[in-house]
């Protein structure tokens, strides 16, 4: 059921009955434990903020919004690192044969693992923060890691990759010809990939990345128990690869199965390969070609990655396509909050699902979409901040200069609501 306003798309996606085997096969309560148990050892490790902002909530008649603010995640202001260090921790047990009972952080980054190990050289693609996730993760293990971006990454983005010991190469075109030339170049030099997006062959370490992301999960729902709350009824995620996204949702649906919250994937409309998969008949991917031009770079992906794409396809209620300014706008209301909520730094990519939601909630054309979610006064919505402010320059541009503005037939006038 696909529509629109003139300011962003949707696609509900109702199903009669979804199929939660994939969900429940890579997400069981076990896994997050682990995750969770590895992430603790880990020195800085303590749990990101669950913020509350009751009074947007009671703005826009919502019962509570709640964030889960990722950019006081360790030293690297992003949940990537999580998913990073957990492939990184399930690769060297792999290799060894180690159980899960014997294998701790001290040991993991030890000189007698390195000489099992010997020389590995870790390699990856990325838009920013995947990649300063899995250079952080191989300096603390001790081992040379090579870092892919495409040429339109930031110069910030890149030195604060090589700011933990990683070579940067800079590929010509987008994310995904990053991805295709370090697949390349890994098999010629042999180095071991470490990717949260999947292809044929290619899906173990991208299930140990999202399983690492539980760890996030196992956090909120604990937080959500203190405030007397079972769990969401409504989660916003954003989407490049999709890898997050079926995280999150696929954690709730083996979780709850039938009454996990309802789950809505946003997308940048310039790399929105998941709501065009969505729109195909079977829910076939699509690739989104060109330059991937969006300021939301940690979103800027044009293949979907097909692990994550079998477990969304199969629960995800609703896929968004936004344009730029509502990332922009999120990041203007999270840094000039309402009057006792909380302030939250919040990046692009980490911001848009707070532009999404207010879009929705606000726009003309859209009642249809929201008549499906039912978000009133009886909901808790959860939004994911996944990072802080990790391009200043750009960060700057957006809050300071007022960047990337919104339409002025869009503003929220509060005399029409």
């Amino acid at each position: 059921m696909q529509n629109s306003t003139p300011d962003f798309k949707w696609i509900i996606t109702p199903h009669k009955q979804k199929d939660l085997s994939g969900s429940k096969a890579m997400f069981p309560v076990e896994v997050s434990r682990t995750a969770r148990r590895f992430h603790r050892q880990i020195p800085g490790y303590q749990m990101s903020p669950l913020a509350s902002l009751p009074n947007l909530a009671a703005m826009f008649n919502v019962g509570g919004i709640w964030v889960k603010d990722e950019a006081s995640r360790l030293e690297l202001n992003s949940f990537k690192v999580l998913g990073g260090s957990f492939a990184l921790y399930r690769f060297i047990q792999n290799r060894l044969g180690i159980s899960d009972e014997k294998m701790n952080y001290n040991y993991l980054i030890s000189k007698e693992v390195k000489e099992q190990l010997g020389e590995i050289t870790f390699a990856s693609a990325t838009d920013g923060n995947h990649g300063r996730g899995i250079a952080w993760a191989a300096q603390k293990l001790g081992h040379p890691c090579v870092i892919y971006v495409h040429s339109e990454t930031s110069k910030r983005r890149i030195d604060a990759i090589r700011g933990y010991g990683a070579v940067v190469k800079v590929i010509e075109g987008n994310y995904d010809d990053a991805v295709r030339q370090i697949v390349v170049d890994a098999a010629k030099y042999g180095w071991e990939i470490i990717s949260d997006t999947s292809w044929e062959g290619y899906t173990q370490v991208p299930t140990w990345i999202m399983q690492g992301y539980s760890t996030m999960m196992a956090e909120i729902q604990e937080q959500f128990s203190a405030q007397g709350i079972a769990r969401p009824t409504h989660v916003f995620v954003q989407a490049g690869v999709g890898a997050l996204a079926a995280s999150v949702i696929g954690y709730y649906h083996s979780l709850c199965g039938e009454n996990a919250p309802k789950c809505i994937v946003v997308e940048p409309e310039d790399a929105a390969c998941l709501y065009e998969s969505a729109k195909t008949e079977h829910k076939d991917i699509v690739q989104v070609d060109g330059d991937l031009d969006t300021i939301m770079a940690g979103l800027a992906c044009g293949s979907p990655s097909e692990l994550a794409w079998n477990i969304l396809k199969e629960t995800v209620d609703a896929f968004v396509s936004v344009p730029d300014y509502t990332a922009a706008k999120g990041m203007r209301v999270y840094a000039t909050p309402l009057k006792g909520d909380p302030f939250i730094i919040s990046g692009e990519s980490g911001a848009v699902t707070l532009g999404a939601l207010l879009s929705i909630l606000k726009s003309n054309g859209a009642e249809e979409l929201r008549d499906f979610l039912k978000i009133d006064e009886n909901s808790q919505v959860l939004l994911i901040n996944t990072e802080g402010n990790t391009d200043p320059a750009l960060f700057r541009q957006i809050i300071w200069e007022g960047s990337n503005p919104v339409p002025k037939e869009y503003w929220y006038d509060e005399d029409k609501r």
